[in-house]
């Protein structure tokens, strides 16, 4: 399923999401697929419709706009006209809410008080009330309250998820319920602080369907990349009574460093070892089949190539002392991708874009600059979702021709002029 999201330009006009919704319009009229998923991802109407329904079903201008508000973050295209007609008072709200101005924010809402229901910069964070919880603003946040905000369970879900316990408190005291799925925002997060909030209040750890499994899933499968805040969070739910193996995949995942030296002693060629994403992210445990998000493929990939991935600094050092191979190649598939080496982690993966300290501590064991390998990435998080497919690159190519380089390690890159 298709969840494109897009961001207001700082200079919005409404002309843009128009021209835009008419492109969906033609695109869906077309029979495009991508309009298709599009269409899937965010109108209630059609979750889950076929192509062939798809197609068949009356689908008016009206509802490409909706398509479109909702790739915006808004709820209905009169929301989304309401943001961009009042975009600059909604930047000074933003300014006010970021500079902790109460008293700014109190006169701007009271000038504006439709803005009490509009998001102030995207529909995750929400309208004032949840943009300040967002921030862990408690003043502003009982002040918008008190303006008539209606945004309190939202509101209380975005504090949980940012780690913003005061607000976290004040709004559940207001009456914000501990709905199924409230802990997946801090799972997603990585927030283990939020988790034990919720434990202590009695929240039900499962989704929005009652799936018990599904936390874990994404505590194991989130692009968030917090080592002790993912430890923390498995701890809790292995104390909230979810049995997690004694495997060394779950010793990594736990960053038990202690247990996977145990297993890495007993059994020598795991470090060597390639592993599917099925083992990295089991399906049992409640993971995606299709594996979590990431940055170089995580496929037939060795520990050394997930240490970088993850973070898990500890880990990685513990690798490279009981003999690590810093030019480890993972499992080439049936298709010939594969068989990178750890390097091409430390160039692009999903956090710490500055940090080039993996990098360096793979040159300094030799690992060569001039391997080569044929890697392919599905961009899920793109606004056209799409393959980038890289052949015969080096650990620089594969850096250096990634479509969206907010992956890209500049600082490690830089190791390899």
């Amino acid at each position: 399923m298709s969840t494109v999201s897009r961001e207001l330009p700082a200079s919005p006009h409404l002309d843009i999401p128009k021209r835009q919704a008419r492109d969906l319009h033609r695109a869906w009229q077309a029979r495009d697929p991508d309009a298709f998923a599009r269409i899937r991802g965010r109108h209630p109407a059609f979750t889950g419709a076929t192509d062939a329904a798809l197609a068949a079903a009356p689908f008016k201008l009206a509802d490409a706009q909706l398509v479109l508000a909702r790739e915006y973050g808004s709820a209905s295209w009169p929301e989304l006209k309401h943001r961009i007609e009042s975009h600059a008072v909604l930047g000074r709200l933003r300014a006010a809410i970021h500079a902790d101005d109460c008293p700014a924010v109190v006169d701007l809402l009271r000038a504006h008080p439709h803005l009490l229901h509009v998001p102030v910069w995207s529909g995750n964070w929400g309208p004032p009330l949840s943009h300040a919880a967002n921030l862990g603003r408690l003043a502003i946040v009982q002040a918008v309250s008190a303006l008539g905000a209606r945004d309190h369970a939202h509101a209380f879900d975005r504090a949980i998820l940012q780690g913003r316990l005061e607000c976290a408190r004040w709004l559940h005291a207001q009456g914000a319920p501990l709905a199924p799925g409230i802990v997946m925002g801090p799972c997603e997060t990585l927030n283990a602080d939020g988790l034990r909030l919720l434990a202590a209040l009695g929240a039900p750890f499962t989704d929005a369907r009652g799936d018990a499994l599904a936390p874990l899933g994404l505590v194991l499968g989130t692009y968030c990349r917090r080592p002790a805040g993912k430890h923390a969070a498995l701890a809790l739910l292995a104390e909230r009574g979810l049995t997690l193996p004694d495997t060394p995949m779950m010793a990594f995942h736990r960053g038990d460093a202690a247990r996977l030296r145990a297993f890495l002693r007993s059994d020598p060629a795991l470090l060597a070892r390639p592993w599917s994403l099925a083992e990295i992210y089991p399906p049992a445990l409640g993971c995606d089949p299709a594996g979590g998000l990431h940055g170089t493929p995580l496929a037939g990939a060795t520990f050394l190539h997930l240490a970088i991935d993850f973070e898990e600094t500890e880990l990685f050092a513990l690798l490279l002392e009981l003999g690590a191979d810093p030019d480890v190649r993972a499992a080439v598939d049936a298709d010939g991708f594969g068989g990178h080496t750890p390097l091409y982690h430390a160039l692009v993966a999903c956090g710490r874009p500055g940090d080039a300290s993996f990098a360096r501590a793979l040159l300094a064991r030799g690992a060569r600059t001039d391997v080569r390998a044929s890697l392919r990435k599905f961009l899920d998080w793109c606004d056209t979702p799409r393959w980038h497919v890289a052949r015969d690159v080096t650990p620089a190519d594969w850096a250096r021709t990634f479509p969206d380089q907010t992956w890209v390690n500049p600082t490690a890159l830089a190791l390899l002029a």
